[in-house]
């Protein structure tokens, strides 16, 4: 089975990358692609705008093909506009 994992990040450095504790403020993505329970490949992407309107970001993460979102929180607005991206807080 295979999955896109996109995860806010503070920096760029991949796997290592800080998580971002705000999902609307993170600078990057980390995007990892897990096939049959391995990593297959990591992407860092940085976040294209500095501000953004409700909606960008959900649709930022959609265009790089991302099924699951896993971050420390979100608004509910992030949420409602992410309803085709699974999202996991905590």
């Amino acid at each position: 089975m295979y999955m896109r994992i996109a995860i806010p990040a503070e920096d760029n450095r991949g796997l290592e990358s800080n998580v971002s504790r705000h999902f609307g403020r993170a600078e990057y993505f980390v995007f990892v692609d897990v096939e049959e329970g391995k990593t297959k490949n990591v992407e860092v992407v940085e976040v294209p705008f500095d501000e953004h309107s409700p909606g960008d970001l959900p649709n930022f993460i959609k265009e790089h093909n991302a099924e699951v979102v896993l971050a420390y929180g979100m608004g509910r607005r992030a949420i409602n506009e992410a309803m085709s991206v699974d999202t996991q807080e905590g």
